[in-house]
């Protein structure tokens, strides 16, 4: 029913998986329509005109994964021996299923904030973290777009059950405190590799997440879903 081996840039016709990746689509719709944590049952649907909506939300794909491809080329560039070959490469690894998430569909909602706000970068920890603090009572520079969508967050009642709905289990220690995949001050402005060296530690360690996370996925379907 899912194949977490599926390349989602395989049909998107060369556009962004997130908005024209049918299979993507048809993934987060089989995956995410289960028991909320609230005891709410999530049935997303597809339609005309949106992506996947559940009531009055409405929801929209998210990369989970960031090359910082663009802002690091002329670094990159320079160390490895084919530019276009090391892109393409980490996009073939990353573009599964595991690589994605949702968020509702809003002016200034989670998947704009994130990869606009300069102390976060498209950062997936960071982003991860912020939401951590809204759990606690804490305060994050996501704070604005995620009480926007507290309506979707408080489904899930608290940050274990955010983690635990999505399989994002890899992201975090055994405490549910978020494993930073790059060591940089927290919240500092740009907070993106700035050596080759960290951005070698960047690029892999979200491979390995996506490995890790299609496996959970791949594991949750065989318990949970059947053909």
């Amino acid at each position: 029913m899912i194949d977490v081996d599926f390349d989602v840039q395989t049909d998107s016709h060369g556009k962004d998986p997130d908005s024209a990746s049918e299979t993507l689509k048809t993934y987060h719709q089989i995956l995410w329509s289960k028991q909320l944590p609230n005891g709410q049952k999530l049935q997303l649907l597809k339609g005309k005109g949106f992506y996947l909506k559940w009531n009055d939300m409405y929801f929209g794909s998210d990369s989970i994964t960031c090359s910082f491809h663009w802002q690091l080329k002329d670094i990159v560039e320079k160390m490895v021996p084919d530019y276009d070959e090391f892109k393409k490469d980490y996009w073939h690894k990353t573009y599964k299923i595991g690589g994605t998430i949702i968020f509702p569909q809003l002016r200034w909602s989670m998947n704009q904030a994130r990869g606009c706000h300069k102390r976060i970068c498209d950062r997936w920890d960071l982003t991860l973290e912020c939401i951590r603090r809204y759990y606690k009572g804490e305060s994050s520079p996501l704070d604005k777009a995620i009480h926007k969508s507290e309506s979707f967050f408080k489904l899930f009642v608290d940050f274990k059950g955010y983690v635990d709905y999505f399989l994002l289990q890899d992201c975090v220690d055994g405490n549910y405190n978020v494993k930073f995949w790059l060591n940089t001050p927290l919240f500092e402005s740009n907070p993106m590799p700035k050596t080759f060296e960290s951005y070698l530690e960047w690029i892999q360690s979200q491979i390995q997440f996506v490995e890790q996370r299609n496996k959970r996925i791949a594991d949750y379907c065989k318990i949970n879903l059947k053909e």
